[in-house]
């Protein structure tokens, strides 16, 4: 009887192993990028979920050919947590075209292609598509400005496109460049009807803490141009720490963090009242204690509230996560909770919120 026990129990660790895995989740296989103009560089960032239950680990991104550059997330994805790859295609030719990018993970396929095509022409004239985002006469092909997850050290880079509607010669600038921020423009001066890039790299080293970094910069719709909400462009940065150093033993020993939830549905409560709440419980399943450095919200109608930022082996606490309806406005896009914990394995997790 012992021995059967023994085997059922064998039999259930293998099951849960294998049940037990990472899940790479693209929000697309196929992105279009439409026309796009010879010799101007196009960006592409598809949106990587980890919807399994482990950590998800993008260990190489490659492209099919030397004219596209990728970038992506280098920390563990944690389950429920969203990561990044950004590939940059350079046209060496004019005509239709179908590129694939080959994504190496932890989890199961390891080997994963998403793709994307277009046509490259000499001139592009609707460039409502290419550049959806309007401010004043000015054309745009992002209105926000999320730069990968990074480590001290990395200096992750990001191009805007930038057409001029106007009549005028324009000069693209972008106002209340914060420090670890630098700019670079080509060309420097647009003609009417003339495509841009500005390109931004961040000098990680410039980051003060770890854990979240928001400002904004405003686009000069003109000379001597103000600030507004009109050419507002938010800025976020998420500093991770770094455990390349540790031993596998380190490792092993590790703390854990594990969370109740990681997406809350605040709609049914905010349906019939103006403020809701929803306890989440953080557990520390790992060996050694786990500290929450960092608990960052990325919207001023999110609240939280932390009993305990130190956890030892086996230890739980509560996190309450409240959020105001008056407050939410029109910025839904980061309602959402960022905790940075010392886990090498999940130094960051993102706890989403809906409250529509």
């Amino acid at each position: 009887m012992k021995r059967i026990f023994i085997t059922l129990y064998a039999l259930v660790a293998v099951v849960s192993a294998l049940v037990a895995q990472p899940r790479f989740t693209s929000n697309t296989e196929m992105y279009s990028f439409g026309q796009i103009e010879w010799k101007h560089p196009s960006t592409v960032q598809y949106t990587i979920t980890n919807t399994g239950d482990q950590p998800l680990v993008l260990t190489e991104v490659e492209p099919d050919c030397a004219c596209s550059v990728a970038q992506w997330t280098k920390t563990p994805i944690a389950p429920g947590a969203k990561g990044t790859v950004s590939v940059t295609f350079d046209a060496k030719a004019l005509g239709h075209f179908q590129k694939s990018v080959a994504i190496y993970t932890n989890a199961q396929p390891h080997l994963v292609y998403l793709k994307f095509n277009g046509e490259v022409v000499q001139e592009i004239k609707d460039f409502s598509k290419t550049h959806p985002y309007l401010i004043g006469q000015i054309r745009l092909d992002r209105n926000s400005l999320d730069f990968p997850d990074m480590q001290h050290g990395e200096q992750p880079v990001i191009h805007i496109g930038v057409v001029n509607l106007s009549d005028r010669p324009y000069e693209p600038v972008l106002m209340h460049l914060p420090p670890y921020l630098q700019m670079e423009v080509k060309p420097n001066v647009l003609q009417k009807g003339e495509r841009g890039v500005i390109t931004l790299t961040l000098n990680s080293e410039k980051l003060t803490d770890l854990g979240l970094t928001q400002a904004s910069v405003y686009l000069a719709r003109f000379a001597g141009d103000k600030v507004g909400d009109e050419n507002e462009i938010p800025v976020s940065a998420i500093l991770l720490p770094d455990f390349s150093g540790m031993t596998a033993t380190e490792k092993a020993n590790a703390p854990a963090i594990q969370l109740s939830a990681t997406n809350i549905d605040m709609s049914p409560i905010l349906a019939k009242k103006s403020k809701a709440r929803q306890d989440i419980t953080i557990t520390n399943t790992g060996r050694s204690p786990l500290q929450i450095s960092k608990l960052q919200v990325f919207h001023p109608a999110v609240g939280a509230n932390l009993k305990k930022s130190i956890l030892q082996p086996g230890e739980s606490t509560r996190l309450r996560v409240t959020v105001d309806k008056k407050s939410i406005g029109k910025k839904r896009r980061h309602l959402r909770l960022l905790i940075i914990t010392n886990d090498p394995m999940q130094p960051k997790v993102e706890i989403n919120i809906k409250a529509e």
